[in-house]
């Protein structure tokens, strides 16, 4: 492997695929698909229709992505579980025998954003080329779906996890916060006068849901939706942004 390219592919709808994108996969010697279980293979379908359509020559090989265990601690069993990736990785690209000058991943949304990919990119070796290709953000579907900017006039934001929220609470000298990875909704720890929230499941899929409203509400009609929208579906992916009044 002498290249490896890293794909943002948006967050499920395929009108999100750039040029570059597009181009990238076609331009690729060999594809690598994640395989998380029966529960999300909607996600890996997703991948192999964007591939059906935009690059069916394109070999491609999956491998099944390691289980993350933090019972010995969150960022020492998040170290172990990009070690065990790093090595599905390269066990999947010798299992496609022979040399394979570029190999590509397609990357949910963007590969710069709360994910991990480069990380786990850079334990690889001998270490490759690694080339990134932007993706459109959950961050950005959110708004557009919302029909919000993400920012007040001229005013920072913070992104941040819902484990940050929930250790540490409001981060200071923002009003707006966008919230991700939070499997805990940890907006219902805040206070919530003057605080509005913008939420969204499946941002950009199908599936897409979106609720709106003022915090004190919200924070009692999100999480029953979201409980119910993951016993459908098996899995679920959300995100959120909070705003207080300066």
């Amino acid at each position: 492997m002498e290249e490896l390219v890293l794909i943002g592919i948006g967050t499920g709808n395929p009108d999100h695929l750039t040029l570059q994108a597009i181009k990238a996969m076609r331009g690729a010697g060999l594809i690598l698909i994640p395989e998380k279980g029966p529960d999300k293979s909607d996600l890996a379908g997703l991948r192999h229709a964007m591939l059906a359509e935009h690059a069916p020559d394109v070999p491609v090989m999956t491998f099944p992505m390691p289980k993350r265990d933090v019972s010995g601690g969150y960022l020492a069993g998040v170290d172990a579980w990009h070690d065990a990736i790093a090595a599905e990785w390269v066990a999947a690209v010798a299992r496609a025998g022979g040399a394979v000058r570029r190999v590509a991943l397609l990357v949910w949304g963007d590969p710069s954003l709360y994910d991990s990919t480069l990380r786990i990119a850079s334990r690889l070796d001998p270490k490759p080329k690694v080339t990134v290709v932007p993706g459109v953000t959950s961050v950005q579907v959110l708004t557009a779906g919302h029909a919000i900017p993400v920012n007040e006039v001229g005013a920072p934001f913070t992104v941040t996890t819902g484990r940050q929220l929930r250790d540490h609470g409001w981060p200071a000298g923002v009003d707006t916060l966008a919230v991700m990875l939070d499997g805990e909704c940890s907006f219902v720890t805040l206070p919530p006068q003057g605080v509005h929230i913008w939420w969204g499941a499946y941002v950009g899929m199908a599936e897409e849901v979106l609720a709106e409203g003022p915090l004190a509400e919200m924070a009692l009609t999100i999480p029953p939706l979201r409980e119910g929208l993951r016993a459908a579906h098996g899995w679920i992916m959300d995100i959120y942004i909070l705003r207080r009044k300066g």
